[in-house]
């Protein structure tokens, strides 16, 4: 067993799943890294659970920024300054009835 300094031991070293890093070094923003990103996820052998079932994602997605130009034109409330909220997004059934299916279970 080798110990490795302070948390960190080599021993736990492994190969891991698919990672891409897409950005601007000059912290730019644009449309372009967002089409990159989504390039590299789709181009990934290897992702997580990629390929463990037929009917289901694997969780792979990508992390931008907050699109706080976007939300201050769609909301009709002030929202607090850039960095002093959150936000997330969920992929839900158009179907309202859909995701009562499953509460007998």
């Amino acid at each position: 067993m080798t110990h490795g300094i302070g948390l960190y031991s080599p021993e736990f070293e492994h190969d891991a799943c698919g990672v891409a890093f897409i950005v601007n070094i000059k912290g730019e923003k644009s449309h372009k890294i967002i089409k990159d990103g989504l390039g590299a996820l789709t181009n990934m052998e290897h992702r997580g659970a990629s390929g463990s079932e037929p009917d289901s994602g694997d969780g792979a997605g990508i992390l931008i920024q907050m699109p706080d130009e976007f939300f201050r034109s769609q909301v009709s409330f002030q929202l607090p300054p850039l960095g002093s909220y959150l936000s997330g997004i969920a992929f839900c059934t158009a179907d309202p009835t859909a995701s009562l299916e499953h509460l007998d279970e």
